[in-house]
């Protein structure tokens, strides 16, 4: 039977501890050097270590899986109205260019007979959010866990982000902002509990 790719993705991490602190550092050092800096000037002399330190923390969702970040956090409820965390907040990076992107996901679900504490919809997000990353994929991997966990009548999930990669290069745009969508079971076939969805996420705060 194959592994689920998230269960490979954490076995090689585990497996090949190889790239550590130093040779991130080492590799960081060099490419300061290619693009005609001295990687030994004051204001550079630490970069290499404090560039290992931030992306190892930028990537630290390939070193969690969905068990460990819920730990244990469904109960049995008899609650079947939707439940919805909006505005969740997160940053990633972009898979293409290693360039930030972030902004805000919205996350609901249409309970059967469990519920997932609320605080663990925010930690899902950043679990993915804290891998490489493309949008899309990110909506879809925090839908489907939500409905691999909890089995409700159905998901929703939308994003909201702005990509660094679109603002400081190529087409230099920088009101630009994608908005994608994961829609699973009652969400995606019953228009009524979409528009709800869709109201909730659209309603400003008083």
């Amino acid at each position: 039977m194959t592994k689920p790719t998230e269960e490979i993705l954490l076995n090689d991490r585990n497996d090949d501890k190889g790239l550590d602190a130093k040779t991130i550092a080492c590799h960081i050092r060099e490419m300061i050097k290619i693009i005609g800096e001295d990687p030994n000037r004051e204001g550079l002399r630490k970069t290499p270590e404090r560039f290992e330190k931030a992306f190892k923390f930028l990537t630290s969702g390939y070193h969690q899986n969905i068990d460990h970040v819920l730990n244990g956090a469904t109960f049995s409820v008899a609650y079947d109205e939707m439940v919805i965390v909006k505005d969740i907040e997160f940053f990633s990076l972009c898979e293409h260019h290693l360039l930030p992107f972030f902004g805000k996901a919205h996350v609901a679900y249409l309970p059967d007979k469990r519920v997932l504490g609320l605080s663990k919809i925010a930690r899902l997000v950043n679990m993915y959010a804290r891998r490489l990353q493309i949008q899309e994929r990110l909506t879809s991997q925090i839908a489907e866990a939500i409905q691999e966990k909890v089995a409700p009548q159905g998901v929703g999930v939308i994003i909201e982000a702005r990509h660094l990669c679109m603002q400081m290069r190529g087409v230099e745009k920088q009101c630009g902002q994608a908005v994608t969508s994961s829609m699973l079971g009652a969400f995606r076939h019953n228009k009524q509990t979409r528009d709800e969805f869709l109201a909730l996420v659209s309603q400003k705060r008083a």
